[in-house]
């Protein structure tokens, strides 16, 4: 039997087209991308072994698992708060059946771990008026002093559940969504961008 590759198609293939969208600005106001790099997979402790757990990802990672709504990337492996007991775990520049594997190895007897790396698209949102245009659809005060760097949410934009986290100042935030739900977040932000001017870079940022 021959051997053969599948090459992972994203989801978003026919709307992040790369290019430059809405007004036009000398300096883009937003810029989206999505991540096609990124192995995810979810974590779901067990049952009275959330002390243990945490002892285990420390040992294994070098990280706090986080117990609050925060996302913890100081090593390889990064773990965002999902709800109690609950966390999406992802790594940059993975196999996730590889990732899968290692994180269920690792955390053995204390929690399930499923992979989300088919399930989930990972999109970022980044630019000066990044913060105005999330503001037209996300339920939440995103004011820095509110919410900063390492802070995430679950919420509904535009009646898309989303996982929610800003990894940098900038501001730059980064949603989870759902395959199947993606090309329409995804058409939300560019129409909800365009008055301030949008790019589709050709590529996926860095981590």
């Amino acid at each position: 039997m021959s051997d053969f590759a599948l090459t992972p198609r994203s989801a978003l293939d026919r709307v992040l087209v790369p290019g430059h969208y809405g007004a036009e600005v000398d300096v883009p106001g937003v810029i989206i991308s999505e991540h096609t790099d990124l192995a995810l997979a979810s974590v779901m402790g067990r049952k009275g072994k959330t002390s243990d757990l945490c002892a285990r990802v420390k040992a294994a990672f070098g990280i706090d698992l986080p117990l609050t709504p925060r996302r913890v990337a100081d090593g390889q492996v990064h773990f965002i708060w999902a709800g109690p007991g609950r966390w999406l775990a992802e790594a940059p520049n993975e196999m996730p059946s590889t990732f899968e594997r290692n994180l269920r190895d690792a955390l053995s007897g204390l929690a399930s771990v499923t992979s989300q790396s088919d399930g989930r698209s990972t999109i970022r949102v980044s630019g000066p008026k990044a913060r105005a245009v999330l503001a037209k659809g996300v339920p939440l005060d995103l004011d820095p002093s509110v919410f900063s760097p390492g802070d995430t949410a679950m919420t509904v934009v535009a009646h898309i559940n989303v996982h929610l986290w800003q990894s940098e100042a900038a501001p730059t935030y980064e949603f989870a969504v759902f395959r199947s739900f993606a090309a329409s977040f995804c058409e939300w932000l560019l129409d909800a961008s365009a008055e301030f001017g949008v790019v589709v870079p050709g590529s996926s940022p860095p981590l």
